[in-house]
């Protein structure tokens, strides 16, 4: 078995994202002064986060379960209002913590709570999903959704440490691997054209949980990560590259009812963010065809419903990236060059649309 890998996440609360297989053991020592430790988790992880709470017992912490709703069902402030409520009758003080076993929306889920029970606990992320392990879990985003939008409230809270156990990929429904991937296919073409190298080589790998080629994946793309967020942890400008795709993306989820999968949602997001730098002049006609072949190649989604133009640009302009009444989206200058296109023209917008909608 091979060791894993430790990436360090820089800035003023440095922490490490340790990739491997088998990790629990690494888990108490990110807790070291705790006496009690919450476990949020969903119902579909209750196997794991059962021996979650028995590493933690076994360290001599005091665990304390807490199971929310699964999905983007678990992101209200409903569900973090009743995981406070938990904490204060536990009587969880500033030296206690927080651990989120899940996917995307239950890492997003536990660092919000963390980030406001007494303004600010230890969090721990230990990411179950791919999705989750290169894009939730690391860089210290949290947040829930509201009626207004995907994301609006929340807070920066770097979490003391990440644990992205490939084992738990092993039972991961295909179909939620396939929908990480739009994530690292982003990171491919935001900042490491290797990773489109690798999928576009053997896509079969790319999905196949016990794969070398998924591990460097979820490798490269955690350190695209931690490079971005290292240098700015709160999207005042270097950061906003990693949302290339989510202004559609978000969007779709939206409108969808947040039924759609975040990673499905991207994929289309992606396609449509190369198709305005193309018609915008900004991308090459190669690089922006590149992104439904490799998308496709995967089996993601590359196109959405033609008539739900309005509603969708309607909700794109809550997104936040927007500043007043103008849109701003993450494009390609190139491969690896990403920059931003603000206020282009709704004919503009309209147009790039057509080449991702669907009859």
């Amino acid at each position: 078995m091979s060791e894993p890998t430790v990436i360090t996440v820089a800035g003023d609360q440095p922490y490490e994202v340790v990739v491997g297989r088998d990790l629990l053991t690494s888990l108490p020592p990110l807790l070291e002064g705790a006496a009690q430790v919450a476990v949020l988790f969903a119902a579909p992880l209750r196997g794991y986060a059962d021996r979650v709470v028995a590493a933690l017992r076994d360290a001599g912490l005091a665990p304390l379960p807490i199971e929310v709703p699964d999905a983007e069902a678990g992101k209200g402030i409903e569900v973090a209002a009743r995981c406070w409520d938990a904490l204060g009758g536990a009587g969880f003080t500033r030296t206690d913590a927080v651990v989120g076993v899940g996917g995307g929306a239950v890492t997003d889920l536990a660092g919000f709570v963390a980030a406001c029970w007494l303004r600010g606990v230890r969090a721990v992320q230990v990411p179950t999903s791919l999705l989750g392990m290169v894009d939730a879990a690391v860089g210290g985003k949290t947040g829930v959704n509201t009626a207004a939008g995907k994301n609006l409230v929340g807070a920066f809270h770097p979490p003391a440490g990440v644990l992205c156990d490939l084992s738990t990929l092993d039972t991961l429904p295909a179909d939620d691997l396939r929908a990480g991937l739009a994530e690292v296919v982003k990171c491919g073409f935001i900042a490491d054209p290797r990773i489109l190298g690798i999928v576009e080589a053997d896509p079969a790998a790319a999905a196949d949980p016990r794969s070398a080629a998924l591990r460097e994946l979820v490798e490269r793309s955690v350190r695209v990560k931690a490079r971005v967020v290292g240098e700015d942890l709160r999207e005042s400008g270097l950061r906003e590259i990693l949302n290339y795709g989510h202004t559609l993306g978000h969007a779709i989820e939206k409108i969808e009812g947040y039924r759609w999968k975040h990673g499905h949602a991207v994929s289309v997001g992606l396609v449509y963010a190369a198709s305005l730098a193309r018609r915008a002049g900004r991308l090459d006609d190669a690089t922006a065809a590149r992104h439904r072949a490799v998308l496709t190649s995967l089996g993601l989604p590359v196109s959405y419903r033609a008539e739900a133009w309005a509603d969708l640009h309607a909700a794109m302009r809550v997104d936040k990236k927007a500043r007043g009444a103008r849109l701003r989206f993450v494009v390609l200058d190139g491969l690896a060059s990403p920059s931003i296109l603000d206020g282009p023209s709704d004919e503009l917008l309209r147009a790039a649309y057509t080449e991702v909608a669907q009859s």
